[in-house]
């Protein structure tokens, strides 16, 4: 049996704990709900399970996607000055949340998504600058 190219193996990543307020964890968060069902109530536990499920080397707790959720819905009502196109509630088996069914969620969740991915690269940008991990430019 031969030994494996060192070279050609992927390089190791660590693990990710998501935090509330990241911009890495917002396009996320975003991203997985532009692809999820509208006008149905849906467990908050279920998209904290479909996020884990999706990025395997992350962990989403609860408490770091509600936050996200009220986020955006606080967006949202920024946006539309309503709360009920982004509803965020207590249920009987936890916190749900329903979306809109309309063609304007989608869009606006695009645009969620563009937001958090420019707040991603400048969040980079401003990283790469730093010559030291004291944050010293």
């Amino acid at each position: 049996m031969s030994k494996p190219d060192n070279a050609t193996l992927p390089l190791p990543w660590p693990p990710v704990i998501a935090e509330a307020r990241s911009p890495f964890t917002a396009v996320r968060v975003a991203t997985l709900m532009l692809g999820r069902g509208r006008g149905v109530r849906e467990r908050l536990a279920d998209i904290a399970d479909a996020l884990n499920a999706i990025h395997l080397d992350w962990l989403f707790e609860r408490r770091v996607v509600a936050d996200e959720l009220l986020q955006l819905q606080a967006n949202w009502f920024s946006d539309f000055r309503t709360t009920t196109g982004f509803i965020v509630e207590d249920g009987d088996q936890g916190p749900v949340v329903t979306l809109e069914d309309s063609p304007r969620m989608t869009g606006w969740l695009e645009r969620q998504v563009a937001k958090a991915h420019e707040a991603c690269r400048a969040e980079l940008t401003a990283f790469a600058k730093n010559d030291r991990a004291a944050g010293d430019r």
